[in-house]
């Protein structure tokens, strides 16, 4: 099948879908997703969960460090209800300043780890330490994560 074969077999599923009665949607959802659909799905939730399948079975789902930041993302909401902090991401070659007691210290981001006067360390910790001589969160010293409300 080309790709708009698929296109065009993609939007015809899709649109039967509109029409289709809640009866005939859980009966596709059970074909679909071999499982009971959720009792508090209407017909509304239904298609969208199945438009979801069809297109995910057509085109391909999430790649797997997708699934696994929205797995992560949800067992930390399953925690804490109504707070999730996504992971930043560094790049290598970044620069990270910060300015303590009137002196400025420049760390590089390397692929494994971080670089801090001609030194290599495995954490932002650990230059933080260093900095101030006290227990510090690195990526919270570096200005990467919000301090605590």
């Amino acid at each position: 099948m080309t790709p708009s074969e698929v296109d065009v077999t993609v939007e015809a599923e899709l649109e039967r879908l509109r029409p289709m009665p809640i009866k005939e949607l859980r009966a596709l959802w059970r074909a679909k997703f071999k499982s009971e659909p959720p009792r508090a799905f209407g017909p509304d939730l239904l298609r969208r969960s199945i438009a979801y399948r069809i297109q995910e079975a057509a085109y391909g789902g999430l790649d797997p460090a997708t699934a696994r930041l929205l797995k992560q993302l949800m067992a930390q909401y399953a925690k804490v209800p109504g707070k999730i902090v996504l992971p930043r991401r560094i790049k290598p070659g970044t620069i990270l300043v910060r300015q303590w007691k009137g002196e400025s210290h420049r760390v590089t981001v390397l692929e494994n780890g971080f670089a801090y006067v001609g030194k290599t360390y495995e954490s932002l910790s650990e230059i933080a330490r260093l900095i101030t001589d006290t227990r510090w969160n690195g990526p919270r010293f570096f200005g990467l994560r919000a301090t605590k409300e």
